[in-house]
C-alpha cells in the first residue's frame, strides 16, 4: 500500500519546499531503467494486440519506481507480498524494484533523470508533471494498452483523474492516488470554543467567525492558519480562489485571471482576519510543516489541507487521530485537486509495457488488492480510514468504501462532513510552481503588513504571472 505521506509529497514538493519532511517525496526514486529498448520496435512474445492482457507465458523483466525503503518495514513487506501474488498469475515477469532511502525523489533529480533517459520502465510522477515528461519525450502513449481487458475497473475510475494523465486525447499514465483539499479542524479547540466539530464552517464568513472564537481562548492559540512562504502561500491562495469559483489563469492558459473581485475577496478577508480580528497569530511567513505542528499541539483551530496531513501528524508529531476532523473547503464551488501516478518509459518493448500495465492494475487499480487491501493494512498497523485516495466511482466505490470502513484504524465519522458533499476538484494551473512563487508575495504582503495595499499586490502579481505564462 502506498504511504499516505507519499501522496502528500506532491503538494508540498510541487510547491518546491526545501523541507526535510518525509512527506515531501517528489517524482521518481529510481536511478536507471532496465534494458533500453530503443524505439520500442521489438514485438511482444505473446499477443501482438496491444489491448490484450499480457500472456502469462511471456518472459520479461521490468524496473518499477518507488519500492518502499527498508525503513518502511510494513510497506516493504506488503510490496514483497504483492510481487509474490502478482507472480502467481505472471510467473515469468521479474519485478525489479527501485528504492531511494529517505525520500522517493526530489525535483532536480527527476529532471536530470528525464534528460538522461534513465527513468525506470515504470516511473512515478505527479499529475502536474505531464508537460515536463512529454517535453523530454519521456513517457509512452499507453492508450492502446489500457482497456477493460487489461484494467477491469477502468470504467469506475473518475474520468477527471484520468483526464489529468491525458494530452491530445492520449493516455500517458495510470493513477496511484488523488487528493482534494478541505478544512482540517482541531476538534478539542472547536469544543473548547463552543463550536461543533462535526459541522465545520461551510463559508468563509463562517470561518472568520469561528476563528475569532477559537483565538478568543487565548494562550497563544490561533483560530485559522495560512502559508505565505516556500510557494505554499501561492498554492493556498489558489485553493481559496478556486473555492469561490475563481481561476488563477484564464481558459486560454496565457493570461492571469485572479486580479478581480474574487481575488480581492480572498486577499481582503485574510487581511481582515489577520489585522482586524487578530485570529491568525502573529507569527507569519509559514510554510508546509508549520501549521501541522501548530494544530497538532492544540495551538491552531483550522487550516486548509488534505486528509493525509492527519496521518503525518499522528505518525511524526505524536498527535492522535481522534483530535482531528474535516469538512469540505469553505465556499464549496471547487477545490484544488491533485495526485500521483505512474508512467511508462518511452521506447521500451510492447512486452514491457504490457507487464507494466498489468503490475499497475494489480498493485494500484484493483479494489481489495494491493494498496486497497485494507484488511492487510490494518493487520500491518498502517493507517486505514482516510477518505483518500479515492478515485473510484460506481460499484468499485461502494466496495472500497465498505472495506475501508470495516478495517478503519481511526474514527471515520470525523470525516463525515468532508465526504457528505464532495466538492468538484480543479487541477493546479499551468506553470504552477512559478505562479505560486509570485503569489507568495501577495500572501506574505497581506499577512505581514497591516497597511498592505491589496490592489497593488494583486496588480504586481498579475504582471509577473503574465510574464511567466508568456514564457511557456
Amino acid at each position: 500500500m502506498r504511504s499516505a505521506r507519499l501522496r502528500r509529497t506532491r503538494r508540498a514538493s510541487a510547491v518546491t519546499l526545501v523541507s526535510a519532511m518525509t512527506l515531501t517525496a517528489l517524482a521518481a526514486c529510481g536511478t536507471s531503467s532496465s534494458d533500453n529498448d530503443g524505439d520500442g520496435a521489438s514485438q511482444p512474445s505473446g499477443s501482438t494486440d496491444a489491448s490484450a492482457p499480457l500472456d502469462p507465458k511471456t518472459k520479461v523483466s521490468i524496473t518499477i519506481d518507488c519500492m518502499p525503503p527498508a525503513a518502511k518495514a510494513a510497506e516493504l513487506k506488503e510490496w514483497k507480498e504483492d510481487v509474490a501474488e502478482f507472480n502467481k498469475t505472471y510467473p515469468n515477469v521479474t519485478i525489479e524494484g527501485r528504492s531511494t532511502p529517505g525520500q522517493c525523489l526530489e525535483p532536480p533529480r527527476f529532471t536530470a533523470m528525464l534528460k538522461a533517459k534513465s527513468q525506470p520502465d515504470v516511473f512515478y510522477t505527479y499529475f502536474t508533471d505531464l508537460p515536463q515528461v512529454l517535453s523530454e519525450d519521456g513517457a509512452e502513449d499507453i492508450s492502446a494498452y489500457v482497456s477493460d481487458k487489461t484494467v477491469p475497473a477502468l470504467k469506475d475510475i473518475d474520468p477527471g483523474v484520468l483526464g489529468s494523465l491525458k494530452q491530445d486525447g492520449k493516455l500517458y499514465g495510470l493513477p496511484t492516488s488523488n487528493y482534494t483539499m478541505g478544512l482540517l479542524v482541531n476538534r478539542k479547540l472547536f469544543k473548547d470554543a463552543g463550536l461543533d466539530p462535526d459541522a465545520p464552517p461551510r463559508t468563509w464568513d463562517e470561518v472568520r467567525a469561528a476563528a475569532k472564537k477559537i483565538a478568543g481562548l487565548g494562550e497563544g492559540i490561533s483560530g485559522f492558519g495560512e502559508y505565505s512562504a516556500g510557494n505554499t502561500g501561492g498554492w493556498h491562495f489558489t485553493a481559496q480562489l478556486y473555492s469561490l469559483g475563481g481561476d488563477i489563469v484564464d481558459t486560454s492558459g496565457k493570461k492571469a485571471a485572479f486580479n478581480n473581485d474574487l481575488g480581492k475577496q480572498v486577499a481582503k478577508n485574510l487581511h481582515a482576519m489577520r489585522w482586524e480580528d487578530d485570529s491568525m497569530g502573529k507569527t507569519q511567513l509559514l510554510k508546509w510543516g508549520d501549521l501541522q505542528k501548530q494544530i497538532a499541539t492544540d495551538k491552531l483551530g483550522m487550516f486548509l489541507a488534505a486528509p493525509d496531513d492527519i496521518t503525518y501528524m499522528v505518525q511524526q508529531l505524536g498527535a492522535t487521530y481522534e483530535n482531528f476532523g474535516m469538512g469540505p473547503i469553505p465556499g464549496g464551488k471547487n477545490t484544488l485537486a491533485g495526485g500521483n501516478n505512474y508512467m511508462i518509459k518511452k521506447g521500451i518493448s510492447p512486452d514491457k509495457i504490457k507487464a507494466g500495465v498489468a503490475w499497475l492494475n494489480f498493485k494500484n487499480l484493483t479494489v481489495g488488492k494491493g494498496q486497497f487491501d485494507w484488511g492487510r493494512a490494518k493487520a500491518d498497523s498502517l493507517p486505514v480510514g482516510l477518505p483518500q485516495p479515492n478515485f473510484w466511482l460506481n460499484e468499485s466505490k461502494k466496495t472500497d468504501d465498505a472495506g475501508r470502513a470495516a478495517s478503519a484504524t481511526m474514527p471515520v465519522a470525523n470525516f463525515k462532513a468532508f465526504m457528505a458533499g464532495p466538492v468538484p476538484g480543479k487541477a493546479e494551473p499551468p506553470k504552477a510552481q512559478e505562479i505560486y512563487k509570485v503569489l507568495d508575495n501577495v500572501m506574505s504582503g497581506i499577512l505581514t503588513n497591516k497597511d498592505a495595499d491589496v490592489d497593488k499586490l494583486l496588480s504586481a502579481a498579475e504582471t509577473q504571472v503574465n510574464q511567466v505564462l508568456a514564457n511557456q
